[in-house]
């Protein structure tokens, strides 16, 4: 599901080019976006927000921590008179690579404080166990397995390397544990965290009702959908989470959308509304797959769905999409099993749906 345009050819208000385009631009009083790159085809950038207060700079989410991020980090904030030392905290939507590891890195060096949502805290502990004996394997093959792709599972695993194990310094534990709704004072504005789950288990957008704006994550986005399912440990019924947090979200007032990535867009209302029809839609064809083809594990159901933007065909896709689709897939036929609409069973060959 995108908007009218995609993300790769976006142009933004603030900034009047693509949304990508390196500067610190301004998108309110006291409010920079500055868009960090990332080392990934799909997503070209993440969007960190830089918000000024008498204490300091807050940044909401803090890029991937890689040096060309960082360096054009530094030379942004340079460019608006103030540099990583101004920083006195990170407010960090979720967990994700993108979003926590250059905050948690940067507020170390220099004692800013670090905020992330409290039901992060299990994948936190889990990551640093991946390849040093506590886990042997990325948990993201078994979620694969059972999704009924193991060929995707074992690809994954094959294009994996000691190189590619976490650094314990990207994900060090925040110094504060964001747990339930809660306002967060960021100079003289007073911004609602509001917990929203489904993308991630700890995912969290704030809200400055005020200033009637929405730093959105990756929770509500303006041309694309967030990914769900991709997440560890496993979450029951994630897509049920993610639909319930957008309506949580809807009945906040309609706000100018912030997000990690893509354009600032006008209405928080209108997208998400587009986000439910969306997925709505991909419930309908999901259970008229399993209606057609009979009991089938999300890889093959996943084959039926178009995919991108494009309408893209499940075997068309690239390795790491597959897998993505997969879970996405299954998170799907999860909520249909939770509406009592399908059965499940775990089988050899991963868990087989049903239409009821």
């Amino acid at each position: 599901m995108t908007s009218g345009v995609s993300t790769a050819h976006a142009v933004s208000p603030d900034s009047g080019e693509h949304w990508s385009a390196e500067g610190a631009w301004p998108v309110a009083p006291g409010i920079h976006r500055i868009p960090l790159p990332l080392p990934m085809d799909g997503l070209k950038a993440i969007n960190v927000y830089v918000v000024e207060g008498d204490d300091g700079l807050t940044l909401i989410d803090g890029g991937w921590a890689i040096p060309v991020a960082r360096e054009l980090l530094d030379r942004c904030l340079r460019s608006i008179g103030s540099g990583f030392g101004d920083i006195t905290r990170f407010l960090v939507t979720h967990v994700h690579r993108d979003h926590y590891t250059m905050a948690t890195v940067l507020g170390h060096e220099y004692g800013a404080e670090v905020a992330l949502g409290l039901p992060e805290r299990p994948a936190l502990e889990l990551l640093h166990g991946i390849g040093r004996g506590e886990l042997t394997e990325s948990p993201f093959l078994a979620i694969l397995r059972s999704a009924g792709a193991p060929d995707v599972a074992e690809a994954w695993a094959a294009g994996r390397s000691e190189e590619d194990l976490p650094d314990p310094k990207d994900w060090a534990l925040p110094d504060t544990w964001l747990d339930g709704d809660t306002t967060v004072q960021v100079g003289a504005r007073a911004i609602d965290a509001v917990h929203t789950p489904g993308h991630t288990p700890g995912h969290y957008v704030f809200a400055d009702r005020a200033d009637g704006l929405l730093f959105a994550g990756d929770h509500v986005l303006p041309t694309i959908t967030p990914s769900i399912g991709f997440t560890f440990p496993v979450e029951p019924d994630p897509l049920g989470s993610f639909l319930a947090s957008l309506t949580k979200v809807r009945a906040l007032p309609d706000l100018r959308i912030l997000p990690a990535h893509g354009p600032v867009a006008p209405s928080s209302h209108a997208r998400v509304d587009e986000l439910l029809v969306h997925h709505e839609d991909r419930l309908a064809h999901c259970l008229k797959s399993l209606k057609e083809r009979g009991p089938s594990v999300a890889a093959v159901v996943a084959g039926d769905l178009g995919w991108t933007r494009h309408e893209r065909s499940y075997a068309d896709l690239d390795l790491f999409n597959k897998g993505m689709a997969a879970m996405e897939t299954k998170a799907h036929l999860e909520l249909l099993v939770a509406r009592g609409e399908a059965t499940e069973e775990q089988t050899a060959d991963g868990i087989v749906y049903t239409a009821v």
